[in-house]
């Protein structure tokens, strides 16, 4: 198991890698100048070269290439400043452990550096996710939660009910859940829940997990501004876990050993949910897995038309603005999440399946 760790963790860094590369020059190639973009109105020649230089714009694409794999790997090689600190390409400092001299060089460990927005006052990056995703995760997991229990419920039930109506019934309805974008979704049920029902439900359209007084002093919870995003995110996965829950516990349900324990008295409950259902869990376990990250990446849309002040709306401001660090580092990090929930899934597996584990 150990050696198949190593495996996996060695596998997902060339992953993270590769996204890397691709994320650094898809957006190196896309139209528009970051550093006209930071200056807007009061650009003039000679600020846009500081600027240029500053956030190095000037330099060749593969030496920029270069820096950014330096900031943001573990290891790294920079001019020798001191015991401690260190000077980047945009003159932040941070601390570092110095593992090598060479010359005028070190070699130093350090925590991944993602620069600094272009935008928000050189805030760094790494602040912003980690003041942004609390929310995101939140959200994604209140979401997939909903989603699981109810697909569970449901997909036992039009398993139990095969080709009956309410089999049907459940069908049809987890057929439109899926087909429905999830930016459409969100519009129709903010207006439906948000506005037409405003009264009955007490819900709003848009609002975050935390609001802020008109007198700009106190910051208050509310949590009942979780409810149509989370409701809104998990119709997607909600449908296919019905479905693959359905059809994996048919499957089960037509084994021998579940004939012979029925043959041998057993309460259909026991049979269906001690023996059937947990059996047909992997695929649900593998969709569960799957779409959580995907929710997490995925929520940009929904965040967006609920006003929802997480990681997928700050991706989308950050896009608007062209400021690319804070697009890259979140990138970045939602891949890091990616390979992290993918080698725990494999860990649940051998967990619920001891065939896994044998082999």
């Amino acid at each position: 198991m150990l050696n198949y760790i190593i495996k996996k963790v060695f596998y997902s860094i060339l992953v993270i890698y590769g996204v890397l590369t691709v994320v650094f020059f898809l957006f190196h190639v896309l139209p528009g100048d970051p550093a006209r973009m930071m200056l807007d109105k009061r650009e003039d020649s000679k600020q846009l070269e500081l600027i240029k230089h500053k956030y190095g714009f000037d330099k060749p694409l593969y030496l920029q290439y270069f820096y950014y794999l330096n900031d943001v790997s573990f290891l790294s090689i920079h001019d020798y400043k001191n015991e401690d600190a260190f000077t980047y390409l945009d003159d932040n400092k941070y601390t570092a452990n110095s593992i090598l001299n060479i010359d005028d060089y070190s070699i130093v460990l350090k925590v991944p550096y993602l620069r600094t927005s272009f935008v928000k006052s050189d805030l760094k990056v790494s602040s912003i996710i980690i003041s942004t995703f609390p929310s995101t995760f939140l959200l994604a997991f209140l979401a997939i939660i909903f989603a699981l229990i109810f697909g569970l419920i449901f997909g036992v039930i039009a398993a139990l009910n095969k080709n009956k109506l309410i089999d049907r019934f459940i069908l049809y309805f987890s057929v439109m859940g899926m087909a429905l974008p999830s930016f459409f979704s969100a519009i129709l049920i903010a207006w439906i829940f948000g506005y037409i029902l405003h009264s009955y439900t007490g819900l709003s359209m848009t609002g975050s997990l935390f609001e802020i007084d008109d007198y700009g002093i106190s910051r208050t919870m509310n949590l009942k501004n979780i409810i149509l995003p989370a409701i809104t995110l998990g119709i997607r996965p909600l449908s296919v876990i019905i479905q693959l829950c359905r059809n994996s516990l048919l499957d089960v349900l037509s084994m021998d050993y579940i004939r012979t324990a029925k043959a041998k008295g057993l309460n259909s409950f026991f049979v269906v949910f001690k023996h059937a259902l947990r059996n047909s869990l992997n695929p649900v376990i593998t969709a569960v897995s799957g779409w959580f990250a995907s929710l997490l990446a995925g929520a940009v849309f929904v965040e967006y038309i609920f006003a929802w002040n997480g990681l997928g709306k700050e991706i989308v401001d950050a896009l608007n603005n062209m400021d690319l660090p804070v697009v890259m580092g979140a990138v970045i990090f939602i891949s890091l999440i990616f390979v992290i929930i993918n080698i725990l899934v494999d860990l649940i597996y051998a967990y619920v399946d001891p065939r896994i584990r044998i082999e």
